[in-house]
């Protein structure tokens, strides 16, 4: 669920979920690329998704925390 989420894994979520790639989430962040994959691979498990197609889907599903 969203709500198990860290501020910052939501905020990445958000970005890569609306369609952003991982450099332009590093970059509106200020955070290393890989930072950005250490919390979305958190995010995956967390929300039980594997792909960002289905975080997306879940974030559409799940609008708020």
């Amino acid at each position: 669920m969203l709500r198990d989420l860290t501020p910052q894994e939501l905020q990445i979520a958000r970005m890569l979920g609306s369609g952003r790639t991982t450099k332009e989430a590093a970059a509106g962040l200020f955070l290393s690329p890989k930072t950005v994959e250490y919390h979305l691979r958190h995010v995956y498990i967390k929300l039980g998704v594997r792909s960002r197609a289905e975080l997306a889907t879940h974030l559409l599903a799940h609008p708020d925390p």
